[in-house]
C-alpha cells in the first residue's frame, strides 16, 4: 500500500507540474516534450534515484502512447483543411523517409564508420517526424494550410514506414533489400484497415442511441485503438490504420463531436506528458556525454542533407516554391518517435543499439531546442507567415453541434490591414457574425461602429456553409484592407 501510494502521489504530482509547464512552453515557442524530458530526469537515477531501464517496456508503452497521439492528431485534422496537401504529404510520407534512410545511412557509413546495417537503422530510427512536436508547433503559426496540411500529413503517415524500416533491420543481420516490397503490402493493408474501420465506426456511433454523452468518446477512441490492433494482427500498419480510422472519424458528423475532440486532446496531452517522462527517466545522463558527437554528427547529417534533399526530390512534381520547401526542410522536428523506434533493436538485443538509444536522446534536445525556437523567423523571414489566421474553436457547448456551426478565433497581428476597419466594413457572408471582442484584457459585444485594433481577439461564429467564405473574407482584408474585393483580393490561399 505505502508503494501504490507513494507511486500515485509521484504520478499525480508530475502531472501537475507537467500540466502547468504547458503554458511556459507555449510562451517560449518550443515544444513541451523538452519539458516532460526534464521531468523525467528530474525523477530519475541522477534526480530523486529512481531507476528504470526496462528497455522492452518502454518500447511498448512507448507504442501505446504514439497510437493514442495519433489517434489525436487524425481526430483533430479537418480534412478541409489538409486535402489540397494529400499528394504532397504522400510524398514526404513515403518517398522522403526512404531518401532520408539511405542519405543518412551513408553519411553515418562514411563518417562514423558504421557498416551498412547499423548506418542504415540509424537512418530508419530517425526519419520519422513527430506527430505530437509538429502538432504542437504548427497549429500555433499562420502559414499557409497547404504547408501545415503537409507536414500534419507526413508527421501521421511516416511513422509507418519508419517502424516497418526499423523491425525489418533490427531483426536482420544483412540488410533486406525486398524491403520495399513488405512496406507496400503492411501499407497498403494497414491504410485499407484504418479506413474501412473508420467508415464502419461513423455510421455505428451516428445511429447509436447511447444512454451516457461520455460514451461517444470512448467509442470513438476505441474504434481508433482496435485499428491498429487490426492492422497488427495480419501483420499490417496498425500505426497507419490508427491515424486513417481516426482521420475519418474526426470529419465525420458524429454526435457530440466537441465532446469527443477534447476528450481525445486530453488523452493525446497525458499519452505525451507519459511517453516523454518516460524516456526521461529511462536516460542516463552519465551516458549521455559519450553520445554528444554522434548525436551531434547524426543531427547534421539528417537536417542539412539527408531531410532538404528528401524535400526537394519528393516535392519535384508539385513545383512547390523555393522558399515553401525551405520551411518543409527546417520543418521536419523530431521528438518521441525516434526514441522509441531505437528502442526497437535495443530490445531485442542488436549491438550497438544502447549508443544509438543515447545518441537520439541528445539529437532529439538539440534539434528540438534549434529548430522548434527558430521555425516561426524562419516563417516570417521567407513570408510565408500569413498574418490574420482563423482556427476553430472546440466549445461544450450542444446548440452549436445543433447550428451545424463553428466558432473561429481571428487575432489580428501587428502590420495587419484589418486594423482601423470597421465591424460593418469586414462585412462577413451571410452565417457568419462577430460575437465578442478582446481588447487589452477585458471583452465586449461590438456593433457596426467598433473599429478594429492590432492585437484585438475577434470570434465569430459561422455555419458550417459560411465558414470557408468567412475565413477567405477575413484573408482579403488582412491583406488589402476595407477596399480588398474593389482591389481584386479574394482572400485565396
Amino acid at each position: 500500500m505505502q508503494e501504490l501510494t507513494f507511486a500515485l502521489g509521484i504520478g499525480a504530482a508530475v502531472l501537475l507540474v507537467a500540466v502547468f509547464a504547458v503554458r511556459a512552453s507555449v510562451r517560449l515557442g518550443l515544444p513541451s516534450l523538452l519539458l516532460y524530458l526534464g521531468l523525467g530526469l528530474v525523477i530519475g537515477e541522477a534526480g530523486l534515484g529512481i531507476e528504470f531501464s526496462n528497455a522492452e517496456l518502454t518500447q511498448s508503452l512507448g507504442l501505446a502512447a504514439l497510437v493514442l497521439i495519433l489517434a489525436e492528431g487524425g481526430l483533430t485534422t479537418r480534412w478541409s483543411e489538409v486535402k489540397t496537401a494529400l499528394l504532397p504529404g504522400i510524398a514526404l510520407s513515403t518517398l522522403a523517409v526512404v531518401i532520408t534512410i539511405l542519405v543518412t545511412g551513408a553519411g553515418l557509413h562514411w563518417l562514423l564508420g558504421f557498416d551498412w546495417r547499423l548506418a542504415l537503422l540509424w537512418g530508419a530510427v530517425l526519419a520519422s517526424t513527430d506527430a505530437a512536436a509538429v502538432f504542437s508547433v504548427l497549429r500555433r503559426l499562420s502559414v499557409s494550410r497547404k504547408l501545415v496540411g503537409s507536414l500534419e500529413l507526413e508527421s501521421g503517415i511516416n511513422d509507418a514506414p519508419s517502424y516497418i524500416a526499423v523491425v525489418v533491420l533490427a531483426s536482420s543481420d544483412e540488410v533486406d533489400w525486398l524491403l520495399s516490397v513488405t512496406a507496400a503490402y503492411e501499407l497498403c493493408v494497414g491504410a485499407a484497415i484504418g479506413l474501412a474501420l473508420g467508415w464502419v465506426g461513423s455510421h455505428a456511433l451516428r445511429r447509436a442511441a447511447l444512454p451516457s454523452t461520455g460514451l461517444y468518446p470512448l467509442a470513438t477512441v476505441a474504434v481508433c485503438v482496435l485499428a491498429f490492433a487490426g492492422g497488427q494482427s495480419v501483420h499490417a500498419s496498425g500505426l497507419l490504420a490508427t491515424y486513417l480510422a481516426a482521420l475519418v472519424l474526426g470529419n465525420a458528423r458524429l454526435p457530440h463531436r466537441s465532446d469527443t475532440l477534447s476528450f481525445a486532446e486530453g488523452l493525446g496531452w497525458l499519452a505525451q506528458i507519459g511517453l516523454f517522462v518516460l524516456l526521461g527517466l529511462f536516460a542516463s545522463p552519465s551516458r549521455l556525454l559519450d553520445a554528444v558527437v554522434p548525436g551531434l554528427v547524426a543531427g547534421a547529417v539528417i537536417t542539412l542533407i539527408a531531410r532538404p534533399l528528401s524535400v526537394v526530390i519528393s516535392m519535384l512534381p508539385f513545383r512547390m516554391p523555393w522558399r515553401e520547401q525551405v520551411f518543409l526542410s527546417w520543418a521536419g522536428l523530431r521528438g518521441a518517435v525516434p526514441i522509441v523506434l531505437a528502442m526497437i533493436p535495443l530490445s531485442q538485443g542488436v549491438p550497438g543499439a544502447q549508443h544509438l538509444v543515447d545518441a537520439v536522446f541528445v539529437l532529439v534536445i538539440v534539434l528540438t531546442l534549434v529548430q522548434g525556437s527558430t521555425l516561426a523567423g524562419l516563417a516570417r523571414l521567407l513570408k510565408l507567415d500569413g498574418g490574420a489566421h482563423a482556427k476553430e474553436v472546440e466549445v461544450d457547448v450542444a446548440t452549436l453541434d445543433e447550428l451545424d456551426a463553428e466558432l473561429l478565433q481571428v487575432t489580428i497581428p501587428d502590420g495587419s490591414k484589418l486594423h482601423g476597419v470597421y465591424l460593418r466594413e469586414l462585412r462577413l457572408p451571410e452565417g457568419a457574425t462577430v460575437s465578442l471582442v478582446a481588447r487589452s484584457g477585458a471583452g465586449f459585444t461590438p456593433v457596426g461602429t467598433t473599429r478594429l485594433q492590432e492585437g484585438d481577439q475577434i470570434l465569430i461564429v459561422a455555419t458550417q456553409q459560411a465558414k470557408a467564405a468567412t475565413e477567405r473574407r477575413i484573408r482579403a482584408v488582412d491583406r488589402a484592407g476595407r477596399y480588398a474585393r474593389w482591389r481584386g483580393e479574394t482572400g485565396e490561399e
